[in-house]
C-alpha cells in the first residue's frame, strides 16, 4: 500500500557517504521536529533524474528555505558511492541537498513506491515522487504516473502546491 498524506513515515535506515565511508542515517532522526522535503528518483545518472529532477531542487532550494524547509533529501535505490558521485556531478551537494541511498529498496518498498522496469534495467527502484514531511508525517505527496516525467514531483511543482 502506498503511503498517503497524514501518515507517519516508517522507521527506515538509509545510507550516506561520510568522510570515512558509508554511514547509516535514521530517517526518523532526520525528520523529527523538522520540516523536510524528500524526493525520490528511479536512478542516479538516468536521463530525467539527472537533467530535470535534481536540477529542479537545486534551482528552488532558496524558495524552500524561505518556506521554512530545514532540509531537502534526494533518495534513490543506488549505492552510497554512486549517490556521492552523482551529488558531486550535479552540484546537488554543493547546493545543500542531501543525497541518500536506499540500497536494498527497503524504505521505498515500505512506503509502496517501488516499481520494476526490466527493459531499462531498473529492478526494485523507486517511483518518482516528492513529499513534504513535517515531524515525521507526510503533509504533501506528489507522485508521477510516468517515471520518465518530472512535473508534479519537481521542485517547482512541489512549491506550487505548498
Amino acid at each position: 500500500m502506498t503511503i498517503s498524506t497524514g501518515e507517519k513515515l516508517p522507521d527506515a535506515t538509509l545510507v550516506a557517504m561520510g568522510a570515512e565511508g558509508p554511514e547509516t542515517v535514521s530517517l526518523a532522526d532526520k525528520t523529527a521536529g523538522r520540516k523536510v522535503v524528500i524526493f525520490a528518483v528511479p536512478g542516479a545518472f538516468t536521463p530525467t533524474c539527472h537533467s530535470a529532477h535534481v536540477p529542479s531542487f537545486i534551482r528552488t532550494k532558496s524558495a524552500f528555505d524561505d518556506k521554512g524547509v530545514d532540509e531537502i533529501i534526494c533518495v534513490s535505490v543506488n549505492d552510497p558511492f554512486v549517490m556521492k558521485a552523482w551529488g558531486d556531478a550535479t552540484g546537488a551537494e554543493a547546493a545543500g541537498l542531501t543525497m541518500l541511498s536506499d540500497p536494498e529498496s527497503a524504505f521505498t518498498k515500505a512506503i509502496g513506491m517501488d516499481f520494476d522496469a526490466p527493459p531499462a534495467g531498473l529492478i526494485a527502484r523507486s517511483r518518482r515522487y516528492a513529499m513534504l514531511v513535517e515531524d515525521g508525517s507526510v503533509t504533501l505527496l506528489q507522485a508521477e504516473e510516468n517515471p520518465g516525467v518530472c512535473e508534479v514531483s519537481g521542485g517547482e511543482g512541489l512549491l506550487a502546491s505548498m
